[in-house]
């Protein structure tokens, strides 16, 4: 089942192997969650082992919360605040220089609409970039298969549902663009 959920296909989400990537990831995300706040470095090699990618001098602050985490990519010198959920279904690449408000969910999994596959347990995803220096607003939601250009900024609360372009500010549910970054 692994990799029909890794090419994108419907899978079923309570196979044994994807049962196990899940535990792995909860484990880690439970030591990270409990480590001892001031304790960078363990931080540091907590995310390295779980996450796909984990760029030079970027922070994720507990709570984080994933999936199967070698599914997400984050790059160098981001910052990520406290709350962050990376359901990484399909995988979540995370820029360089990205700031993160609190809770912010990337979210990749779909759900079929069909009562009998969702009740069968199947389902989806999609791809989310999030390119660089991107300012995610506190509490921003991004749906599956969604694109935000380099140096956009997203408003607080915005749920962002199609892809942004670069260098715009967007605002509201849904997301859409109110004007341009300044240089």
């Amino acid at each position: 089942m692994r990799e029909r959920m890794l090419a994108g296909e419907l899978y079923l989400a309570d196979d044994p192997e994807l049962g196990r990537d899940a535990m792995r990831a909860q484990a880690l995300t439970h030591r990270l969650n409990s480590a001892d706040p001031v304790d960078g470095d363990l931080r540091r090699e907590l995310l390295t082992e779980l996450l796909g990618g984990f760029g030079e001098g970027s922070d994720l602050r507990p709570p984080f919360r994933c999936d199967y985490g070698y599914q997400t990519f984050v790059g160098a010198r981001t910052f990520a605040n406290f709350g962050l959920v990376s359901l990484d279904v399909a995988t979540v690449t995370i820029g360089d220089d990205v700031q993160i408000g609190p809770n912010v969910q990337l979210l990749t999994a779909l759900h079929p609409v069909a009562a009998g596959l969702r009740r069968d347990k199947w389902e989806a995803a999609r791809p989310i970039t999030i390119g660089h220096n991107v300012w995610l607003g506190g509490g921003v939601i991004v749906l599956p298969g969604v694109t935000i250009g380099d140096n956009t900024v997203v408003g607080a609360g915005a749920v962002v549902s199609r892809d942004l372009p670069p260098d715009v500010v967007a605002v509201g549910n849904p997301a859409r663009v109110i004007r341009a970054v300044e240089p």
